[in-house]
């Protein structure tokens, strides 16, 4: 099981009421959040293996590089890093990590690479089964259900989690799951800043890559002539074509990055009981740290 830690994070801190705090007042929301949804996951699904996989770069170079719009509405006010992020959230996370080493779960991250990166690489690694928990739609060009990799989507939360095989990628949009970034890049997604081809919405992107398999197919057309391409579709293609030779590096997610070799099996213990216990005391984390422990069988 592969966590976009990141998400969940996001999700457990809108979702869960800022009145939950710490014994001196400080917000744990985001960290109480996370715990129970994790508890939820492992009794529910029961996983062998589980990484939190965590955004070392939320907003690569690289990939701004190719396309500047790239996440650029998220970026806090005069800076070119910085993600806008809540600070009652900001204070959270470094306690949920120490949380989650204290339990023994593993978390990866990797330089220059989104979370997305570090899921996509583990999943191809791993060349089997694997469920992939996450809010994230880019994350459905992951899917394979030759290899038995899915996304359990959280839009409607973690007690709602919607499984998606090929067939409800299908079903929700009309292409495969491998067609998925490809069509991402022609129909654009505004909550990463990625404009996509005007005038081309998701039935059109659909209809082309139903008609020609792959952009790589598309573009071969369009720069043959275009001879069965709509009309209107192929001069929009054709004022979008520099767009169009940069966005798939950056919707492509990155399945080869270097990655340390980690024990990633569920703990059966705690990995530092004394760290935990303090954690535990310090933060008021009592509950939904017996609920993990409940889960994990400790």
């Amino acid at each position: 099981m592969l966590l976009d830690t990141a998400s969940l994070y996001f999700r457990a801190f809108f979702g869960v009421p800022d009145s939950i705090t710490a014994p001196d007042g400080t917000p744990v929301n985001a960290i109480r959040g996370f715990l129970d949804m994790t508890a939820t996951l492992v009794t529910r699904f029961r996983p062998q293996r589980l990484v939190a996989c965590l955004d070392l770069d939320w907003r690569p170079s690289w990939r701004v590089a190719a396309v500047p719009s790239y996440k650029a509405h998220r970026l806090v006010e005069g800076t070119e890093d910085a993600e806008t992020t809540p600070d009652a959230l900001a204070i959270q996370v470094p306690v949920l990590l120490e949380v989650l080493a204290a339990l023994g779960i593993a978390t990866m991250g990797a330089q220059d690479y989104e979370a997305d990166d570090v899921i996509a690489t583990l999943a191809t690694r791993e060349r089997g089964p694997a469920d992939i928990v996450t809010g994230d739609r880019d994350l459905f060009q992951l899917v394979d259900d030759g290899l038995g990799v899915r996304v359990l989507y959280t839009a409607r939360g973690v007690a709602k989690l919607e499984p998606v095989d090929n067939a409800e990628v299908r079903r929700r949009y009309g292409v495969d799951a491998s067609q998925y970034a490809d069509f991402a890049v022609l129909r654009g997604d505004p909550s990463d800043g990625l404009p996509g081809v005007p005038g081309v919405g998701e039935k059109t992107a659909a209809s082309l890559l139903g008609s020609y398999a792959s952009l790589a197919g598309l573009l071969t057309v369009l720069d043959k002539g275009g001879v069965g391409i709509p009309a209107a579709a192929a001069r929009r293609l054709a004022a979008a074509r520099t767009y169009l030779d940069v966005a798939p590096a950056v919707v492509r997610v990155a399945r080869d990055i270097a990655l340390p070799e980690q024990d990633d099996r569920l703990p059966s213990g705690p990995a530092d009981p004394t760290a935990l216990e303090a954690l535990s005391e310090r933060w008021g984390l009592a509950s939904p740290l017996a609920r993990v422990a409940d889960a994990l069988r400790f």
